[in-house]
């Protein structure tokens, strides 16, 4: 096994003692400068203090014991120590001084000295924790150039392959770099070079983290976890440091793996920050750029980071020489979401029912993340109901909360709501089973779910890539169901249709503007204006004139507009058999698709 200890962490051990060694002189010296007494006592021997008295030069004395502590005539303290004299008093009376007494302490030495004490020992104990709190909080006093990431070895790494599923291209092009570590003659001897780094690039909760960690405990190296946010802080230049102080810690280690996460946090384009070149995060950077392929070499140091905003990275970063790979960390196909669910489940008792290729075909779009939440909460769920194994409806009963959200039975509906969304409901249902291109209907239900009145779920045979013309058409016809619907049967309009009305505007208008499905031609209108400190979309320049603006809202209103009248002619042909979905509604409140094509089949023959 690798020692971990180097020769710089002894010399740190040497450093610390002696810090704490000159701290501790250096508060002697000001408890003794300080507890020194403002004037000079002069100390008699009791001869002279005698002599003294007889001259008459004494004003006032103090006794306390055989200790003897006065003023003389011109201001100037004194003390001495007296036999026992019986005669003292009497002598002292006959000269006119005052005399006071105060009892003999009685207890012993030390407390006396304790006594002095206790403020200096107060003073260094509050030291001592003010320091054992700025340590155990990442940020000590002393070493604000020191590097936050946490190293994990060997012994500590549990996560290994076996524990991703999903993302098998990933895994495979970082197979190569496990082979690297482990065997990196093999590959130089052909006069190949090992990869400076390695980007990880995909959506949020696809693995990508997790994907870190299983390289690190495959390949059995030292590996360094830090995040991007971790190197900015408020103090000039400790981000550098820290950048510089994380790659010499890897050298020291090496072979080993850096792994930076959310590295967009530090790694942003140059330029766009509010304190121009002098901005702190771009000094970081740039330390950041110079550490992974400067003039220094850091052989068998591997950095892998990753980021679900590429966009916004600065393209010094991106080149080859500094992150060598990119691999796409995408969201899991049918098969990967298969075996998501499979690896999340291995501790949960499952029952007989349970069949993980339904389930994974009935969550397309999930990631590895949303995958996780769906069997922890069927987890959940089936220990609220006392069972012992998690059934194939506990399962669909998460799913359903992860993509609609919770039901909010206690929400007091009246009748006339409750019609009103069971008609608007089935208006969407029965659109979608009477177009082909829509996709298939899933699951209605007239429960409140989040801020959802009702919901009309819809679930693809097949992961969806792209989007045809024909498939966008049916998509804002059934979204137009709805208020076609409540016009039709109820001869009414209702805000429950703003949400389907905005999202059809704008699909229609991407079709326009972005997609080129429109008379307009395969043209693209309005460039996306991006900031990219902000890293998120703020405006849209208008690189078109007011004709052709005109033009655009005309195309995008005529795509709605035929949507929604194609949408009333089919509700129009089918009242009795929007009734009938309606009162099936109203009567269960939660159907699904097959249901629904049952209704739509009696209503046919």
């Amino acid at each position: 096994m690798q020692n971990n200890k180097s020769p710089k962490d002894g010399n740190n051990l040497i450093k610390n003692i002696a810090l704490w060694v000159v701290i501790a002189l250096i508060m002697v010296m000001l408890f003794n400068m300080f507890n020194k007494p403002t004037t000079e006592i002069t100390t008699y021997a009791f001869s002279e203090f005698l002599q003294i008295l007889e001259k008459g030069e004494v004003k006032e004395v103090t006794i306390q014991g055989s200790e003897v502590k006065g003023i003389l005539i011109d201001d100037t303290p004194f003390e001495t120590y007296t036999p026992d004299d019986p005669k003292l008093v009497e002598r002292l009376m006959e000269k006119n001084v005052l005399v006071s007494a105060k009892p003999t302490d009685d207890s012993p030495w030390y407390m006396s000295v304790l006594i002095s004490w206790i403020p200096m020992l107060l003073l260094i104990g509050v030291w001592i924790l003010f320091m054992r709190q700025m340590q155990s909080g990442g940020t000590k006093a002393m070493s604000f150039g020191r590097s936050k990431a946490k190293l994990m070895t060997q012994d500590k790494m549990k996560v290994t392959f076996a524990d991703v599923a999903g993302v098998n291209e990933a895994k495979e092009e970082l197979e190569e770099i496990i082979e690297f570590l482990k065997e990196p003659k093999r590959f130089t001897s052909l006069g190949g070079r090992i990869p400076k780094g390695v980007l990880l690039l995909g959506p949020p909760g696809t693995g990508k983290t997790l994907l870190a960690k299983a390289v690190a405990g495959e390949a059995g190296v030292p590996f360094f976890s830090m995040s991007g946010s971790d190197f900015v802080e408020m103090f000039v230049g400790v981000g550098a440091s820290r950048v510089r102080d994380l790659f010499a810690q890897g050298k020291q280690h090496a072979p080993c793996i850096i792994f930076i996460d959310e590295i967009d946090a530090v790694g942003r384009h140059r330029g766009a920050g509010l304190g121009g070149g002098h901005d702190e995060r771009e000094q970081t950077l740039n330390q950041l750029l110079v550490e992974m392929d400067g003039f220094e070499s850091n052989e068998g140091v591997i950095l892998m980071a990753a980021t679900n905003r590429p966009d916004v990275l600065d393209p010094a970063l991106l080149r080859p020489g500094r992150f060598d790979r990119q691999v796409i960390v995408a969201s899991p196909d049918v098969k990967g979401r298969e075996g998501i669910l499979k690896v999340h489940s291995r501790n949960i008792p499952l029952a007989s029912d349970v069949d993980m290729t339904i389930l994974a075909k009935a969550t397309p779009g999930f990631s590895g993340a949303d995958l996780s939440n769906l069997v922890n909460e069927s987890a959940l769920l089936a220990a609220r109901k006392n069972q012992t194994k998690v059934t194939m409806q506990d399962l669909e009963m998460a799913k359903d909360k992860v993509l609609m959200g919770v039901e909010r039975k206690s929400m007091v509906i009246s009748e006339e709501e409750k019609n009103t969304t069971a008609y608007h409901e089935a208006g969407h249902a029965l659109v979608a089973k009477k177009l082909p291109n829509a996709d298939p209907v899933y699951k209605v239900s007239i429960i409140p779910r989040g801020r959802a009145m009702g919901v009309t779920q819809q679930l693809p045979i097949d992961d969806r890539h792209t989007y045809s013309k024909d498939f966008l058409l049916a998509t804002i016809s059934v979204l137009m169901g709805g208020r076609v619907a409540e016009e039709l049967v109820l001869n009414c309009l209702t805000t429950g249709a703003g949400n389907d009305i905005e999202r059809a505007t704008d699909m229609a208008r991407h079709m326009v503007t972005e997609w080129g499905m429109s008379s307009l031609g395969p043209l693209s209108f309005g460039k996306v204006e991006q900031e990219m400190f902000l890293g998120r979309e703020i405006s849209k320049r208008v690189d078109y004139s007011e004709l052709t603006a005109q033009k655009i809202d005309e195309e995008v209103k005529s795509i709605v507009t035929g949507c929604y009248d194609k949408t009333k002619e089919i509700i129009q042909g089918n009242l009795d058999i929007l009734h009938k979905i309606a009162q099936r509604l109203r009567e269960k409140e939660v159907i699904d698709g097959a249901e629904i094509e049952q209704i739509i089949q009696e209503g046919t023959a």
